[in-house]
């Protein structure tokens, strides 16, 4: 039986496509049940759609700050779906500790730096400041600690002379959508070793 996959998104769902593209492969663990998105007008949700995957959208903004309001109508979604893991792929909410909980142990994110370097936001942009001379992505099993969790792997690219955060993000992005797929696929078989690319 294939492993049941979730992803949430919140924009265009980069990731998202090349998670689901590995998993047409016949011999991949996992299979993609739900697309899920805090934006309605989420471009991702419409390629989700274009491969067959099930997707929903729960608009955060008339929530306000009631996160848990927000997440229980979320949950319906993910909870009708049954999935077995729950991929965060540019998800740009941050989640309660209840929901976390929930899905311990089986909820992956991807994040555009080399943790625990740069937690949150603007990473290229601090990698670039403090001079470092390689930066990356990072996945990681997600906990109630933003951007902490066991690591599954890593990828590494250069700082290039001249960089801005956006050419540095452009890098990083190509790195993610190799990374992502293959943590995922090895994830969804129960291996949990960290991959270094």
């Amino acid at each position: 039986m294939k492993k049941r996959v979730a992803l949430l998104i919140s924009g265009g769902g980069s990731n998202m496509v090349r998670l689901i593209e590995d998993m047409q492969d016949e011999d991949h663990p996992c299979t993609a049940v739900l697309v899920a998105s805090n934006d309605p007008n989420a471009a991702g949700l419409a390629k989700a759609a274009a491969f067959g995957v099930p997707t929903a959208a729960v608009d955060h903004k008339p929530f306000g700050k009631n996160r848990a309001a927000f997440e229980a109508e979320l949950l319906k979604h993910i909870e009708a779906a049954n999935p077995d893991i729950v991929v965060l792929a540019g998800f740009m909410r941050v989640l309660t500790a209840d929901f976390v909980q929930r899905f311990e142990g089986r909820m992956l994110n991807i994040h555009p730096s080399l943790l625990p370097k740069y937690p949150g936001l603007h990473t290229h942009a601090r990698a670039i400041e403090a001079g470092d001379t390689e930066a990356g992505c990072t996945v990681h099993e997600v906990t109630a600690v933003l951007d902490d969790g066991p690591l599954l792997g890593q990828a590494r690219v250069p700082v290039e002379p001249g960089d801005t955060a956006e050419t540095l993000a452009a890098r990083v992005l190509r790195a993610e959508h190799r990374l992502y797929p293959a943590v995922l696929r090895r994830y969804g078989a129960g291996d949990k070793s960290r991959i270094d690319l």
